[in-house]
């Protein structure tokens, strides 16, 4: 693989949205609103702010397919929303050459999402492979020097990153968000280290949480950090659903 340039250019020079230089002027609840209708008029924006699947791109061999958000989301004005970017690799027909034509282009979809309507906040969705890690560092190093400098940029991290070999550590992003849902072979070991009264060692992970509505919470939560909400059904966020973190 050929080693990935700076891109020549951030051809979408705009104004960002946020008055913040960081997350922390987000509120502690942040939903995830996948591919699906929502309504999210009746959220407490001081409490509960929105994190949208803006996109995704799949690659596979040379190509880069892009399917932009298809379903409807309605928010109050003053609710505050990340838009985010899922990222997938495909093994068919041909595994993903993550070449610089690739990540530059990723990089103009990525700033698209920063010029919609009330974003105060991007984040990555990547579970990037041993072999696609280089890809993955060096594109979030060139795609933070075009985001302006008031633009928080965040990652999610599969809980293994966060306690495993320390690849993440040093990212140029203002979290990674640990998911502690849908681990797999990994729920064991990951929920034995939190108990264990554990935290996770790198740094990027130690400011969120990433759990589910329908899996129970990891021990010795850490009640001050940011929580991202998933819904672990097809229908829509509820009232009824946030009971639990009002």
């Amino acid at each position: 693989m050929a080693q990935l340039r700076t891109p020549p250019s951030c051809l979408l020079p705009f104004t960002a949205t946020a008055e913040s230089k960081n997350l922390d002027s987000f509120p502690p609840v942040i939903l995830w609103a996948w591919e699906r209708p929502e309504d999210l008029r009746f959220l407490d924006n001081q409490r509960f702010a929105v994190a949208f699947l803006a996109q995704t791109i799949q690659l596979s061999g040379d190509k880069i397919l892009h399917f932009p958000r298809q379903q409807p989301l309605k928010v109050s004005p003053t609710t505050k929303l990340m838009a985010v970017t899922r990222i997938e690799t495909l093994k068919k027909p041909f595994p993903a050459s993550l070449s610089n034509t690739q990540s530059e282009t990723i990089i103009q979809r990525v700033l698209q999402t920063a010029t919609l309507k009330n974003i105060s906040a991007i984040q990555i969705d990547f579970d990037a492979k041993v072999s696609e890690r280089a890809f993955y560092r060096q594109l979030l190093t060139n795609l933070r020097s075009c985001l302006p400098a008031n633009l928080p940029l965040s990652i999610t991290a599969l809980a293994s990153f966060c306690i495993g070999d320390g690849w993440i550590d040093g990212l140029p992003v203002d979290e990674a968000v640990p998911m502690i849902f849908r681990m797999g072979e990994d729920s064991k070991r990951v929920r034995r280290f939190l108990s264990d009264g554990n935290d996770f060692p790198i740094a990027l992970c130690r400011h969120s949480y990433g759990i589910a509505t329908d899996e129970p919470l990891p021990d010795n939560f850490a009640k001050l950090r940011r929580i991202y909400l998933f819904k672990g059904s097809a229908s829509g966020w509820k009232p009824k659903d946030l009971t639990n973190f009002k």
